[in-house]
């Protein structure tokens, strides 16, 4: 089935997205199906047999009266017969003589109706006028024979199967009970899976989770311990990595020392001023590969003040750029658990890409439902929409139009966007309203 109604699509659609909810159902859908049958047998089945029966019971004892009436005439004969059968079935018997049930018969007890009637014919053979109505817990039947009326008042529970109630009591507590039990035991074993996902969530925002245990079924613990290990491993990866470019970065950086004070001895001539600037660049190109490299790995993440950390960035982009206009529009209040400095350098890179292509910039950071947004706006040339996702591409320069990173080693986006994506978040490119780029970092609370 294909563009149509799928029975199986619409229920997927229907069900709980969580694990507790598919599992609640699981065990709920059975129970209320077994109830349901269990229901069905008893009061269909069950309870509907059982009033019959006691229905032609009662039927056949009245049908019994009315002969018992009817064959005896004297009156203290029947009296003292009926007294007895009184005792015997536990009704209320009283014959009113010269009496006649008036007008059209009422029937309070439609399940005794028919089976009255058939039994009358059957065992007096002939039908009787009768009427019955319910009193209280007591089924009030008048039955008309010869020479008056027959009145009977017969406890409910010799007509109808009695207990009922109970019996629907004991269902639904039974029921609220399991489902009680099931649910405690079931978020027992749910929460794991839950600590277990909220863990990997939270390491892949770059957040520590340092008590974190594993806990439930042995499938669960078993994922768990997967989860540490690999986690450990990474974390050992990025230790040795960082150790060994710390290495490397005092290593190059010696060499470079010692060629700025040779040239800080040599006289000042254009040669020298080019060396310089050659030494500057290769400082500058060698801090940007560690960076990009080390990707702030040693780090930890803390609860930080975003509105102040993008006001102090706005603030440092500013100086020495007398020409340069930058514009915040900064939400107060906004905290989240974020690696301060790694986070501070991405702003960096990004907004000294907007002030190094356009005259006016603007940063925003803003709440957007379960994200935090911070964007750079510029009005410089841009980028086309074509060619954006190339711009991040580690020590690529775009060749035409706007190139971010002019001057650069072709790694200041692809920092930013790994800074971004070690926090849980992301950087977008697009079109700013300013008429320029619009670099966007949405990183979730």
């Amino acid at each position: 089935m294909t563009g149509g109604w799928h029975p199986f699509r619409s229920l997927r659609r229907t069900m709980p997205r969580k694990l507790f909810g598919r599992s609640l159902i699981i065990i709920v859908a059975p129970m209320v199906l077994l109830q349901g049958m269990v229901t069905y047998a008893f009061f269909v089945r069950h309870y509907s047999v059982m009033t019959r029966h006691l229905s032609s019971g009662v039927a056949a004892s009245v049908a019994y009266l009315v002969d018992l009436s009817e064959s005896h005439p004297d009156p203290r004969e029947r009296k003292a017969l009926l007294d007895m059968a009184a005792n015997t079935l536990n009704y209320q018997i009283t014959y009113l003589p010269g009496q006649h049930i008036a007008g059209p018969a009422v029937h309070a007890a439609p399940n005794i109706n028919d089976i009255l009637s058939a039994t009358f014919t059957r065992e007096l053979s002939r039908d009787h006028h009768f009427t019955s109505r319910m009193i209280g817990r007591y089924l009030d039947l008048s039955v008309e024979v010869k020479g008056g009326v027959l009145r009977l008042m017969i406890p409910d529970d010799r007509i109808f199967a009695g207990n009922a109630d109970i019996f629907v009591l004991w269902m639904v507590v039974s029921a609220f009970l399991l489902l009680a039990i099931a649910i405690i035991f079931l978020r027992n074993q749910v929460r794991p899976i839950e600590r277990l996902a909220l863990a990997a969530d939270a390491f892949g925002r770059g957040r520590a989770v340092p008590d974190f245990k594993p806990r439930g079924a042995s499938e669960v613990r078993s994922a768990a311990q997967a989860f540490l290990t690999m986690r450990a491993r990474i974390e050992r990866h990025v230790q040795q990595r960082t150790e060994m470019l710390a290495g490397v970065s005092h290593d190059l950086k010696t060499p470079l020392t010692r060629m700025k004070l040779q040239l800080a001895m040599m006289d000042e001539t254009a040669d020298t001023q080019a060396m310089r600037q050659d030494v500057a660049d290769m400082e500058r190109l060698l801090d940007e590969y560690l960076d990009f490299a080390r990707g702030e790995g040693g780090e930890e993440a803390t609860a930080t003040n975003l509105s102040v950390l993008v006001q102090d960035v706005a603030d440092a982009a500013l100086r020495g750029r007398a020409d340069k206009q930058l514009v915040t529009e900064i939400e107060p209040g906004i905290a989240l658990p974020v690696r301060p400095h790694a986070l501070r350098r991405c702003l960096n890179n990004l907004v000294d890409n907007a002030l190094k292509h356009g005259s006016a910039a603007q940063m925003t950071l803003r709440s957007a439902g379960r994200n935090i947004e911070i964007l750079v706006d510029d009005n410089g040339p841009g980028i086309p929409e074509a060619r954006r996702e190339e711009a991040f591409r580690p020590f690529h320069r775009l060749d035409q139009g706007r190139n971010l990173q002019a001057g650069g080693s072709g790694l200041g986006l692809a920092i930013a966007r790994d800074i971004a994506r070690a926090h849980g978040g992301d950087l977008a490119l697009a079109t700013s309203p300013l008429g320029g780029l619009r670099a966007t970092i949405r990183l979730p609370v």
